[in-house]
Protein backbone atom coordinates (compact mmCIF):
# COMPACT_ATOMS: atom_id res chain seq x y z
CA UNK A 1 0.00 0.00 0.00
CA UNK A 2 1.22 3.17 -0.99
CA UNK A 3 0.97 7.03 0.52
CA UNK A 4 1.91 10.54 -1.66
CA UNK A 5 2.92 13.39 -0.57
CA UNK A 6 3.73 16.57 -2.23
CA UNK A 7 6.35 18.58 -0.78
CA UNK A 8 8.75 21.31 -1.38
CA UNK A 9 12.62 21.51 -1.18
CA UNK A 10 13.77 25.02 -0.30
CA UNK A 11 17.50 26.13 -1.18
CA UNK A 12 19.35 29.06 -0.50
CA UNK A 13 19.17 30.55 -4.32
CA UNK A 14 15.33 29.29 -5.10
CA UNK A 15 12.37 27.47 -4.55
CA UNK A 16 13.00 23.72 -6.19
CA UNK A 17 9.70 22.05 -8.30
CA UNK A 18 7.41 19.68 -6.07
CA UNK A 19 8.37 16.59 -5.76
CA UNK A 20 6.66 12.97 -5.19
CA UNK A 21 7.62 11.12 -1.90
CA UNK A 22 6.23 7.29 -2.09
CA UNK A 23 5.57 5.67 1.29
CA UNK A 24 5.01 2.05 0.91
CA UNK A 25 4.32 -0.26 3.08
CA UNK A 26 6.52 -3.23 3.23
CA UNK A 27 6.01 -6.38 5.37
CA UNK A 28 9.19 -9.38 5.59
CA UNK A 29 8.65 -12.93 4.77
CA UNK A 30 8.60 -13.35 8.96
CA UNK A 31 6.11 -10.69 9.07
CA UNK A 32 7.63 -7.80 10.08
CA UNK A 33 5.87 -4.23 8.83
CA UNK A 34 8.23 -0.85 8.52
CA UNK A 35 7.12 1.84 6.32
CA UNK A 36 9.45 2.86 3.78
CA UNK A 37 10.57 5.78 1.64
CA UNK A 38 13.22 4.65 -1.36
CA UNK A 39 15.08 7.80 -1.65
CA UNK A 40 17.95 7.50 -4.14
CA UNK A 41 19.38 11.40 -4.39
CA UNK A 42 21.49 10.74 -0.89
CA UNK A 43 23.64 7.26 -0.23
CA UNK A 44 22.71 7.23 2.95
CA UNK A 45 19.89 4.62 4.76
CA UNK A 46 18.21 6.19 8.52
CA UNK A 47 15.96 3.54 10.12
CA UNK A 48 13.55 4.59 13.29
CA UNK A 49 12.23 2.36 15.88
CA UNK A 50 10.16 2.42 18.67
CA UNK A 51 8.67 -0.19 20.86
CA UNK A 52 6.02 0.42 22.92
CA UNK A 53 6.95 -0.07 26.63
CA UNK A 54 9.21 3.15 28.10
CA UNK A 55 10.13 4.26 31.27
CA UNK A 56 6.40 3.70 32.14
CA UNK A 57 7.03 0.14 32.62
CA UNK A 58 9.93 0.24 34.95
CA UNK A 59 9.57 -2.00 38.01
CA UNK A 60 8.56 -0.37 40.85
CA UNK A 61 12.07 1.19 42.88
CA UNK A 62 13.84 0.90 39.84
CA UNK A 63 12.90 3.78 38.00
CA UNK A 64 15.81 4.44 35.07
CA UNK A 65 15.94 1.26 33.72
CA UNK A 66 14.94 2.12 30.04
CA UNK A 67 17.31 5.18 30.29
CA UNK A 68 20.09 2.79 31.40
CA UNK A 69 19.38 -0.11 28.60
CA UNK A 70 19.47 3.48 26.30
CA UNK A 71 22.78 4.13 26.97
CA UNK A 72 24.10 0.47 27.39
CA UNK A 73 22.96 -1.14 23.89
CA UNK A 74 26.02 0.11 21.85
CA UNK A 75 28.18 -0.38 24.11
CA UNK A 76 28.92 -4.23 23.38
CA UNK A 77 27.06 -6.82 21.76
CA UNK A 78 27.07 -10.46 20.93
CA UNK A 79 30.91 -11.34 20.37
CA UNK A 80 31.89 -7.80 20.35
CA UNK A 81 32.89 -5.96 23.42
CA UNK A 82 32.29 -2.10 23.88
CA UNK A 83 35.45 -1.52 22.48
CA UNK A 84 35.18 -3.77 19.52
CA UNK A 85 31.60 -2.23 18.59
CA UNK A 86 32.71 1.48 18.23
CA UNK A 87 35.29 0.73 16.29
CA UNK A 88 33.16 -1.35 13.82
CA UNK A 89 31.02 1.28 13.87
CA UNK A 90 33.66 4.19 13.35
CA UNK A 91 35.15 1.94 10.24
CA UNK A 92 31.80 2.21 8.56
CA UNK A 93 31.02 5.48 9.70
CA UNK A 94 27.72 4.49 10.64
CA UNK A 95 25.60 6.15 13.63
CA UNK A 96 23.30 4.29 16.32
CA UNK A 97 21.31 5.80 18.94
CA UNK A 98 18.76 4.62 21.77
CA UNK A 99 16.28 6.91 24.09
CA UNK A 100 13.80 5.79 26.39
CA UNK A 101 10.41 8.28 27.33
CA UNK A 102 7.48 7.18 29.42
CA UNK A 103 5.80 5.34 27.02
CA UNK A 104 7.79 3.89 24.47
CA UNK A 105 11.74 2.82 23.35
CA UNK A 106 13.05 4.34 20.50
CA UNK A 107 16.33 3.87 18.09
CA UNK A 108 18.02 5.41 15.06
CA UNK A 109 20.01 3.96 12.55
CA UNK A 110 22.23 5.74 9.76
CA UNK A 111 23.89 4.28 7.89
CA UNK A 112 26.07 4.69 4.10
CA UNK A 113 23.86 2.62 1.33
CA UNK A 114 27.25 0.94 1.04
CA UNK A 115 27.59 -0.33 4.20
CA UNK A 116 24.37 -0.76 5.03
CA UNK A 117 24.43 -4.41 5.45
CA UNK A 118 27.02 -4.81 8.30
CA UNK A 119 25.25 -1.36 9.55
CA UNK A 120 22.10 -2.94 10.20
CA UNK A 121 23.99 -6.72 11.34
CA UNK A 122 25.54 -4.45 14.14
CA UNK A 123 21.79 -2.83 14.84
CA UNK A 124 20.54 -6.49 15.24
CA UNK A 125 23.41 -7.57 17.71
CA UNK A 126 22.55 -4.80 19.53
CA UNK A 127 19.01 -4.99 20.58
CA UNK A 128 19.15 -9.13 20.18
CA UNK A 129 22.55 -10.04 22.27
CA UNK A 130 23.51 -6.66 24.36
CA UNK A 131 26.30 -7.74 26.42
CA UNK A 132 25.75 -5.07 29.45
CA UNK A 133 29.24 -5.81 30.49
CA UNK A 134 30.66 -4.59 33.90
CA UNK A 135 32.79 -2.27 32.74
CA UNK A 136 30.12 -0.21 30.62
CA UNK A 137 26.88 -0.96 33.12
CA UNK A 138 29.35 0.64 36.12
CA UNK A 139 30.50 3.41 33.16
CA UNK A 140 27.18 4.28 32.30
CA UNK A 141 25.71 4.31 35.69
CA UNK A 142 28.22 6.99 36.72
CA UNK A 143 27.12 8.93 33.57
CA UNK A 144 23.43 9.10 34.53
CA UNK A 145 24.00 10.13 37.88
CA UNK A 146 25.99 12.74 36.95
CA UNK A 147 22.84 13.51 34.80
CA UNK A 148 20.34 12.79 37.68
CA UNK A 149 22.43 15.03 40.32
CA UNK A 150 22.54 17.97 37.44
CA UNK A 151 18.98 17.93 36.93
CA UNK A 152 18.49 18.59 40.69
CA UNK A 153 20.00 21.93 40.03
CA UNK A 154 18.07 23.15 36.78
CA UNK A 155 14.78 25.01 37.88
CA UNK A 156 13.47 23.76 34.54
CA UNK A 157 13.79 20.37 35.44
CA UNK A 158 12.41 21.11 39.10
CA UNK A 159 9.12 22.51 38.06
CA UNK A 160 8.38 19.87 35.70
CA UNK A 161 9.47 17.07 37.69
CA UNK A 162 7.16 18.02 40.43
CA UNK A 163 4.48 19.09 38.42
CA UNK A 164 3.98 15.76 36.77
CA UNK A 165 4.23 14.75 40.43
CA UNK A 166 1.35 16.91 41.74
CA UNK A 167 -0.86 16.13 38.74
CA UNK A 168 -0.41 12.35 38.58
CA UNK A 169 0.29 11.67 41.77
CA UNK A 170 0.83 7.48 42.01
CA UNK A 171 0.67 7.03 38.39
CA UNK A 172 3.80 5.90 36.54
CA UNK A 173 4.03 9.04 34.52
CA UNK A 174 4.77 10.77 37.75
CA UNK A 175 8.46 9.22 37.96
CA UNK A 176 11.60 10.73 37.01
CA UNK A 177 12.25 8.73 33.40
CA UNK A 178 16.11 8.93 34.40
CA UNK A 179 15.66 7.51 37.81
CA UNK A 180 16.54 8.76 41.34
CA UNK A 181 20.12 8.40 43.39
CA UNK A 182 18.58 5.51 44.65
CA UNK A 183 17.00 3.51 41.79
CA UNK A 184 20.07 4.81 39.62
CA UNK A 185 22.38 2.85 42.11
CA UNK A 186 20.19 -0.36 42.28
CA UNK A 187 19.80 -1.12 39.40
CA UNK A 188 21.06 -4.76 38.31
CA UNK A 189 22.25 -6.89 35.50
CA UNK A 190 19.78 -8.53 35.39
CA UNK A 191 16.93 -5.55 35.58
CA UNK A 192 18.33 -4.70 31.94
CA UNK A 193 18.15 -8.07 30.49
CA UNK A 194 14.59 -8.45 32.71
CA UNK A 195 13.48 -5.28 30.72
CA UNK A 196 15.18 -5.44 26.47
CA UNK A 197 13.78 -9.00 27.23
CA UNK A 198 10.03 -7.88 27.66
CA UNK A 199 9.91 -4.87 26.00
CA UNK A 200 12.42 -5.48 22.45
CA UNK A 201 10.05 -7.92 20.58
CA UNK A 202 8.69 -8.71 17.44
CA UNK A 203 4.92 -7.47 17.91
CA UNK A 204 5.24 -3.33 19.69
CA UNK A 205 7.06 -2.47 17.53
CA UNK A 206 7.20 0.58 14.62
CA UNK A 207 9.66 0.98 12.23
CA UNK A 208 10.34 3.64 9.08
CA UNK A 209 13.23 3.44 6.75
CA UNK A 210 13.95 6.20 4.13
CA UNK A 211 17.08 6.05 1.57
CA UNK A 212 18.51 4.19 -1.57
CA UNK A 213 17.45 0.35 -0.46
CA UNK A 214 14.35 -1.06 -2.67
CA UNK A 215 11.48 -3.01 -1.11
CA UNK A 216 13.43 -6.16 -1.68
CA UNK A 217 16.30 -5.49 0.02
CA UNK A 218 14.76 -4.22 2.76
CA UNK A 219 12.14 -7.19 3.45
CA UNK A 220 15.52 -9.58 3.77
CA UNK A 221 17.12 -6.73 5.97
CA UNK A 222 13.74 -6.49 8.34
CA UNK A 223 14.10 -10.38 8.86
CA UNK A 224 17.93 -10.74 9.61
CA UNK A 225 17.79 -7.51 11.62
CA UNK A 226 14.66 -8.10 13.59
CA UNK A 227 14.07 -11.57 13.40
CA UNK A 228 16.39 -12.95 16.72
CA UNK A 229 13.76 -10.86 18.81
CA UNK A 230 11.16 -12.54 21.23
CA UNK A 231 7.61 -12.53 19.01
CA UNK A 232 5.17 -11.13 21.43
CA UNK A 233 6.67 -8.16 24.11
CA UNK A 234 5.87 -8.80 27.99
CA UNK A 235 5.03 -5.04 28.48
CA UNK A 236 3.31 -4.72 31.91
CA UNK A 237 -0.20 -2.31 31.64
CA UNK A 238 0.08 1.42 32.64
CA UNK A 239 -3.26 2.81 33.55
CA UNK A 240 -5.01 5.37 31.89
CA UNK A 241 -4.18 9.00 33.81
CA UNK A 242 -6.21 11.96 34.57
CA UNK A 243 -4.27 14.99 34.86
CA UNK A 244 -5.74 16.58 38.28
CA UNK A 245 -5.84 19.90 39.29
CA UNK A 246 -8.27 22.74 41.02
CA UNK A 247 -6.43 25.85 40.74
CA UNK A 248 -3.44 24.74 42.84
CA UNK A 249 -0.10 26.86 42.80
CA UNK A 250 2.69 25.25 44.27
CA UNK A 251 5.84 26.87 44.70
CA UNK A 252 9.15 25.46 44.87
CA UNK A 253 11.33 27.97 47.39
CA UNK A 254 14.96 28.12 45.47
CA UNK A 255 17.40 31.36 45.54
CA UNK A 256 17.42 32.18 41.83
CA UNK A 257 16.89 35.84 40.29
CA UNK A 258 13.76 34.38 38.18
CA UNK A 259 10.92 32.10 39.00
CA UNK A 260 10.41 29.16 36.12
CA UNK A 261 6.69 28.27 35.64
CA UNK A 262 4.90 25.24 34.05
CA UNK A 263 0.91 25.63 33.96
CA UNK A 264 -1.23 22.76 32.85
CA UNK A 265 -4.49 21.31 32.13
CA UNK A 266 -6.14 18.35 31.10
CA UNK A 267 -5.40 18.27 27.35
CA UNK A 268 -7.37 16.27 24.12
CA UNK A 269 -6.45 12.45 22.78
CA UNK A 270 -4.51 12.16 19.33
CA UNK A 271 -7.65 9.90 18.48
CA UNK A 272 -10.08 12.57 19.65
CA UNK A 273 -12.04 14.33 16.94
CA UNK A 274 -11.48 17.20 18.87
CA UNK A 275 -7.52 16.44 18.44
CA UNK A 276 -7.00 18.96 15.68
CA UNK A 277 -9.11 22.08 16.53
CA UNK A 278 -7.37 22.18 19.66
CA UNK A 279 -4.39 21.70 18.01
CA UNK A 280 -5.02 25.28 15.73
CA UNK A 281 -6.87 26.76 19.01
CA UNK A 282 -2.98 26.36 20.79
CA UNK A 283 -1.45 27.68 17.91
CA UNK A 284 -3.09 31.04 18.53
CA UNK A 285 -3.17 31.13 22.46
CA UNK A 286 0.37 30.14 22.70
CA UNK A 287 2.15 27.30 20.20
CA UNK A 288 2.56 30.13 17.06
CA UNK A 289 5.79 31.57 18.80
CA UNK A 290 6.00 35.41 18.18
CA UNK A 291 2.21 35.51 16.51
CA UNK A 292 0.63 34.25 19.80
CA UNK A 293 -1.43 35.74 22.21
CA UNK A 294 0.70 34.48 25.26
CA UNK A 295 3.41 36.05 23.51
CA UNK A 296 1.70 39.32 22.49
CA UNK A 297 0.38 39.76 25.88
CA UNK A 298 3.64 38.12 28.12
CA UNK A 299 6.80 39.77 26.13
CA UNK A 300 5.67 42.20 23.86
CA UNK A 301 2.93 44.74 25.21
CA UNK A 302 5.08 44.07 28.92
CA UNK A 303 8.40 42.57 28.34
CA UNK A 304 7.75 40.34 31.11
CA UNK A 305 9.71 37.13 29.62
CA UNK A 306 12.00 36.41 26.90
CA UNK A 307 9.36 33.90 25.63
CA UNK A 308 6.88 31.96 26.63
CA UNK A 309 4.63 28.63 24.76
CA UNK A 310 2.30 26.10 25.20
CA UNK A 311 1.66 23.11 23.48
CA UNK A 312 -0.56 20.03 23.61
CA UNK A 313 0.83 17.20 25.10
CA UNK A 314 -0.72 13.47 24.27
CA UNK A 315 0.73 10.81 25.63
CA UNK A 316 -0.91 7.10 25.40
CA UNK A 317 -2.18 7.15 28.54
CA UNK A 318 -2.99 10.55 29.62
CA UNK A 319 -3.17 13.88 27.56
CA UNK A 320 -1.88 17.46 28.87
CA UNK A 321 -2.04 20.80 27.63
CA UNK A 322 1.14 22.30 29.14
CA UNK A 323 2.32 25.92 29.43
CA UNK A 324 6.24 27.08 29.92
CA UNK A 325 7.83 30.73 30.74
CA UNK A 326 10.18 32.37 32.95
CA UNK A 327 10.11 35.70 34.75
CA UNK A 328 11.63 37.78 37.52
CA UNK A 329 10.16 36.70 40.79
CA UNK A 330 8.47 39.97 41.79
CA UNK A 331 6.64 39.83 37.99
CA UNK A 332 5.33 36.00 38.49
CA UNK A 333 1.93 37.25 40.00
CA UNK A 334 1.36 39.40 36.99
CA UNK A 335 2.11 37.01 34.30
CA UNK A 336 -0.12 34.22 35.56
CA UNK A 337 -2.98 36.73 35.78
CA UNK A 338 -2.20 37.68 32.11
CA UNK A 339 -1.96 33.68 31.40
CA UNK A 340 -5.46 32.91 33.49
CA UNK A 341 -6.85 35.88 31.15
CA UNK A 342 -5.81 34.56 28.28
CA UNK A 343 -7.28 30.94 28.85
CA UNK A 344 -10.61 33.00 29.79
CA UNK A 345 -10.75 35.25 26.94
CA UNK A 346 -10.22 32.33 24.03
CA UNK A 347 -12.76 30.03 25.90
CA UNK A 348 -15.26 32.50 26.02
CA UNK A 349 -14.56 34.18 22.68
CA UNK A 350 -12.58 31.56 20.59
CA UNK A 351 -10.73 33.18 17.71
CA UNK A 352 -11.35 35.95 14.68
CA UNK A 353 -11.70 34.90 11.44
CA UNK A 354 -8.13 36.12 10.39
CA UNK A 355 -6.69 34.34 13.54
CA UNK A 356 -8.06 31.74 12.40
CA UNK A 357 -6.58 32.18 8.35
CA UNK A 358 -3.27 33.23 9.60
CA UNK A 359 -2.92 29.69 11.84
CA UNK A 360 -4.33 27.96 9.32
CA UNK A 361 -1.66 29.58 6.66
CA UNK A 362 1.47 28.78 9.05
CA UNK A 363 0.54 25.26 9.67
CA UNK A 364 -0.64 24.10 6.31
CA UNK A 365 2.52 26.23 4.67
CA UNK A 366 5.36 24.85 7.44
CA UNK A 367 4.33 21.05 7.00
CA UNK A 368 6.49 20.04 4.18
CA UNK A 369 9.53 21.74 6.15
CA UNK A 370 9.47 18.49 7.96
CA UNK A 371 10.34 16.66 5.34
CA UNK A 372 13.68 17.82 4.17
CA UNK A 373 15.94 15.06 4.67
CA UNK A 374 15.96 11.35 5.12
CA UNK A 375 16.26 11.79 9.21
CA UNK A 376 13.33 13.90 9.30
CA UNK A 377 11.18 12.10 6.95
CA UNK A 378 11.99 8.76 8.95
CA UNK A 379 10.94 10.70 12.17
CA UNK A 380 7.79 12.09 10.78
CA UNK A 381 6.68 8.51 9.65
CA UNK A 382 7.65 6.48 12.92
CA UNK A 383 5.51 9.38 14.50
CA UNK A 384 2.47 8.62 12.27
CA UNK A 385 2.59 4.84 13.21
CA UNK A 386 2.81 5.80 16.68
CA UNK A 387 -0.09 8.07 16.66
CA UNK A 388 -2.06 5.39 14.53
CA UNK A 389 -2.83 8.01 11.94
CA UNK A 390 -2.25 5.95 9.08
CA UNK A 391 -0.13 5.90 5.75
CA UNK A 392 -2.28 8.34 3.85
CA UNK A 393 -2.13 10.77 6.74
CA UNK A 394 0.26 12.83 4.86
CA UNK A 395 -2.38 13.43 2.32
CA UNK A 396 -5.20 13.97 4.46
CA UNK A 397 -3.01 16.16 6.96
CA UNK A 398 -3.60 19.75 5.42
CA UNK A 399 -7.12 19.26 4.59
CA UNK A 400 -7.76 18.06 8.31
CA UNK A 401 -6.44 21.95 9.47
CA UNK A 402 -7.97 23.34 6.86
CA UNK A 403 -12.04 22.30 7.73
CA UNK A 404 -11.36 23.37 10.97
CA UNK A 405 -13.90 26.47 11.96
CA UNK A 406 -14.03 28.92 14.28
CA UNK A 407 -16.94 27.38 15.91
CA UNK A 408 -14.47 24.16 16.34
CA UNK A 409 -12.35 26.12 17.90
CA UNK A 410 -14.36 27.59 20.00
CA UNK A 411 -15.93 24.55 20.95
CA UNK A 412 -12.65 23.10 22.26
CA UNK A 413 -11.74 25.94 24.02
CA UNK A 414 -14.48 25.82 26.14
CA UNK A 415 -13.93 22.57 26.53
CA UNK A 416 -10.17 22.50 27.79
CA UNK A 417 -9.74 25.93 28.82
CA UNK A 418 -10.36 26.19 32.50
CA UNK A 419 -8.67 28.86 34.56
CA UNK A 420 -10.20 28.07 37.48
CA UNK A 421 -8.72 23.97 36.94
CA UNK A 422 -5.01 25.62 36.02
CA UNK A 423 -2.21 23.72 38.32
CA UNK A 424 1.02 25.70 37.99
CA UNK A 425 4.35 24.66 39.45
CA UNK A 426 6.78 27.89 40.39
CA UNK A 427 10.51 27.12 40.79
CA UNK A 428 12.08 30.38 42.09
CA UNK A 429 10.99 32.78 45.06
CA UNK A 430 8.01 34.21 43.25
CA UNK A 431 5.84 37.34 44.38
CA UNK A 432 2.73 35.91 43.57
CA UNK A 433 0.61 39.06 43.78
CA UNK A 434 -0.91 40.71 40.24
CA UNK A 435 -0.11 43.93 39.89
CA UNK A 436 -3.54 46.29 39.72
CA UNK A 437 -5.38 46.72 37.38
CA UNK A 438 -4.44 48.76 34.36
CA UNK A 439 -0.99 47.36 33.67
CA UNK A 440 1.30 49.69 31.52
CA UNK A 441 2.11 48.25 27.99
CA UNK A 442 5.41 48.43 28.26
CA UNK A 443 8.01 47.46 31.21
CA UNK A 444 11.78 48.65 30.85
CA UNK A 445 12.82 45.30 32.12
CA UNK A 446 15.36 43.36 30.30
CA UNK A 447 13.17 40.72 29.35
CA UNK A 448 13.96 37.08 31.23
CA UNK A 449 15.05 33.76 29.38
CA UNK A 450 12.60 31.12 29.54
CA UNK A 451 13.75 27.16 28.84
CA UNK A 452 10.24 26.36 28.28
CA UNK A 453 9.98 22.83 26.08
CA UNK A 454 8.83 22.68 22.36
CA UNK A 455 5.75 22.32 20.84
CA UNK A 456 5.12 18.46 19.72
CA UNK A 457 4.12 19.23 16.45
CA UNK A 458 1.34 17.15 14.21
Amino acid sequence: MRATIAFICFSLAAILPAQAMDIERVVSPGGVEAWLVQEDEVPVVVMEVAWKGGAATDPEGKSGVANMVSGLLDEGAGELTSEEFQIRMEEIAARMSFSADNDYFSATLITLANHKDEAFDLFSKAISEPRFDEDAVERIRKQIETIVARNRQSPDWIARNNWYKAAFGDHPYARDEDGTPESVGAITRDDLLGYTGRVLAQDNMKIAVVGPISPSELRSLLDRTFGGLPAEAQVADVPKADVTGNGEVQVVVRDFPQSVMIFGLRGVARDDPDFIPAYVMNYVLGGGSFSSRLTEEVREKRGLAYSIGSYLYPMDHAAMWLGQVGTKNERVGQTLSLVRKELARMAEEGVTADELKDAKTYLTGSYPLRFTSNRSIANQLLGIQIGGYGIDYVDRRNALIEDVTRQDVARVAKRLLKPDNLRVTIVGKPNLSPDPEGLPETDDMAPARSGGPSERLH
